[in-house]
């Protein structure tokens, strides 16, 4: 992969990444939620999802997807239930105090789960990834700097995203930011419910 072409592919997909979706809302929630206390956590699930994501992209899952209305349906659907659920849970909680964060291995598995169940990631990767890949040079190599690229920068973005929500905390009661946290997770799993 010539420099040129790198360069191209590491701009596009910081304009990409810059979008809040459900991945970035989740990271949002829990750093309102609970400070920078978990971002290591969240921010590797990010990336560890959006590896896989990548990976099956480019191994062909997304071709299927693609392919498979039902699939793509009850995967978009699995995904945006598990943000209803996490957002109604964090609305619920009623206790005065400031909450521990969850586990680091829960918050991990969180942003995993959401980044890896959102069929949107990999039908966009089978869609953006070719009109960087040049025909005349070896697939692997060209692959792997695509995904590293794009999982470091994904990492980066989540960790600026869950910075800013952090320094909101302290302006908020510990109520309300449990509250803004879930209607957050709340929103993206609505917005993954209606989008099309």
């Amino acid at each position: 992969m010539s420099l040129d072409v790198w360069t191209a592919f590491a701009l596009a997909s910081v304009l990409v990444l810059v979008i809040p979706g459900p991945t970035i809302l989740l990271v949002t929630a829990q750093s309102l939620a609970h400070g920078l206390r978990g971002a290591w956590a969240t921010v590797a699930g990010v990336a560890l999802g959006d590896l896989v994501a990548i990976t099956l992209a480019l191994f062909g899952l997304g071709s299927l997807l693609a392919a498979s209305a039902e699939l793509f349906t009850v995967l978009k659907w699995a995904g945006a239930v598990y943000l209803l659920w996490m957002g109604g849970k964090m609305w619920r909680s009623h206790s005065p105090a400031q909450p521990l964060p969850p586990a680091p291995r829960r918050m991990f598995r969180d942003a995993f789960a959401v980044t890896v169940a959102n069929p949107k990631s990999i039908g966009f990767f089978v869609a953006f990834l070719p009109q960087f890949i040049d025909a005349e040079r070896a697939w692997p190599p060209q692959a792997a700097i695509m995904a590293a690229t794009f999982v470091a920068l994904a990492a980066i973005n989540a960790f600026a995203y869950a910075v800013l929500a952090a320094r909101l905390q302290g302006r908020l009661p510990v109520r309300r930011m449990r509250q803004a946290g879930g209607a957050v997770l709340i929103a993206a799993g609505l917005y993954t419910l209606v989008r099309k």
